[in-house]
Formats: structure tokens, C-alpha cells, sequence
């Protein structure tokens, strides 16, 4: 058994017990254990891990703890790089896109609302969305920690709200996608690409009174869904109005 002294900093906070929030604790280590394990004992998912140091070096998640080790563990940083010195950090994304569990459904679609890549279904499989998240190098988000632990998961965050449209504004503010918004170009049912169409190739899809009043239309490319300006068109113009005031404030 070995004694390990742990300072968990920023939103790493949010996981653990009170009385050691924001403070240093001492913690009993039980055999030949990783720095990871204790961690995720803790209840602190990896994903959310961007820096950890060990008696003030580097380390990476297999280190094994030795008696008197001080562990200075902090959050992945959304505006703060610190690739060059991290050891638990994963190769940076090239593109953000997403994947979601089955309780963010509402998030999704505001997600695909302001224009980003996001995979959701409501029977989505714990095992599948890790795998998911792992081959396509998706960040996974859910508001289960026991999922973002799956060792098959690299990007990942908890998502601390639990109303979507607060839910939306902390993803963006966390990724700092403030300036990657894309309004009205996915598909809100499948997710796929939309793109502009003439009247003609999608007439039959339309009712009477759509056909005769609006001019300019879009389709899906994946599952052929059409869009135009209608009355709902700018209902979502005034939450995505609202959503990009919030994000400036």
C-alpha cells in the first residue's frame, strides 16, 4: 500500500467530493496500480484530463504511483495548448465533430442546427459510441462518466448542464467553436450535408401552398429530405440569434 498526495484543478473539480476540491488530499493506492486507475477511482474520466504531473514532470496515464508521489492533475484546456509537454493528451483533431449518447438528443440537433457534424441515435449501444467515438475520431459527449472511461475513448467531455440550449452554449464555449457556427447546413433528421435545389427537383415533396409561395429550397444529400423558409425556418433564426448573443456576452 502507498500513500499519494492528488491537487485536482479547474472543471476536474466537478468530479470529485467536496472536502477535496480545490485543495490537496492524500490518497491510499493499493498495490501496483497506473496514475489513470486512481484517477478514474476518483471518479475523473480520462477525456477530461488534458496535463498531469507527477512530483512536477510529465507523465503519462500508465505511470505507476510510488509511495509520496504528488499528482497535479488538470483539465483539458480549450484555449491553452499544451500539447508540447502533455504525455495524456491525443493527437489533436483535425475537424470537430461529434458523437452523442442517448440522453442528448435535443443537444444534437441544436448541434446540427449551427452546422456540425453530429451522430446520434436513440439506441445507440455504451460499446458502439465508444467505438465510434475511437474510429472516427469523434468527441463523444454524454453526461455518463462510466462511458467516457471506456479505454476505447480518447475525445470526450461531460457535459455539466442539463438544459440543451445552456447545454449547446457550454459545448461551444468548451471547444471554442464560437466562430465555426454553420447555420442551416445539416440535415437536423440524419445529419447529412444540405444543399441547394431547384424548384422543379423536389416539387412533388412539396404542399400546395409551399409550392406556390416559396422559391428557394434544400436537400439533403443522405436521406433526400427537403428544407425551405418556412415559419419554423425563422423560429430557428431567432435561436440561432440568441444563441450567437449568449456566446458574445
Amino acid at each position: 500500500m502507498a500513500t499519494a498526495t492528488f491537487r485536482c484543478y479547474g472543471s476536474l473539480n466537478d468530479f470529485i467530493s467536496p472536502k477535496r476540491r480545490h485543495v490537496p488530499f492524500t490518497h491510499t493506492v493499493g498495490g501496483r496500480v497506473s496514475v489513470k486507475d486512481v484517477i478514474e477511482s476518483l471518479g475523473i474520466p480520462h477525456p477530461e484530463v488534458g496535463l498531469l504531473l507527477i512530483n512536477s514532470q510529465s507523465a503519462a496515464f500508465s505511470q505507476v504511483l510510488r509511495e509520496g508521489d504528488y499528482v497535479s492533475v488538470y483539465p483539458a484546456f480549450a484555449e491553452l495548448d499544451v500539447s508540447a509537454v502533455s504525455l495524456v493528451q491525443p493527437a489533436p483533431l483535425t475537424a470537430v465533430r461529434f458523437v452523442l449518447d442517448v440522453h442528448l438528443g435535443t443537444l444534437a440537433s441544436h448541434l446540427r442546427l449551427m452546422g456540425f457534424d453530429t451522430l446520434y441515435r436513440n439506441d445507440y449501444a455504451d460499446e458502439e459510441l465508444a467505438r465510434i467515438s475511437h474510429n472516427e475520431r469523434r468527441i463523444l459527449l454524454t453526461r455518463d462518466r462510466g462511458l467516457l472511461m471506456r479505454s476505447l475513448v480518447d475525445y470526450g467531455y461531460f457535459v455539466r448542464y442539463t438544459n440543451p440550449p445552456r447545454q449547446l452554449i457550454e459545448v461551444l464555449h468548451r471547444f471554442t467553436l464560437v466562430d465555426s457556427l454553420r447555420p442551416f447546413t445539416r440535415c437536423l433528421a440524419c445529419n447529412g450535408a444540405l444543399t441547394p435545389v431547384d424548384k422543379a427537383a423536389v416539387q412533388e415533396q412539396l404542399p400546395p401552398n409551399v409550392l406556390t409561395y416559396r422559391h428557394q429550397f434544400w436537400r439533403c444529400r443522405q436521406c433526400s429530405r427537403v428544407y425551405w423558409e418556412g415559419t419554423h425556418h425563422e423560429r430557428m433564426l431567432r435561436f440561432v440569434d440568441d444563441v450567437r448573443q449568449r456566446l458574445s456576452r
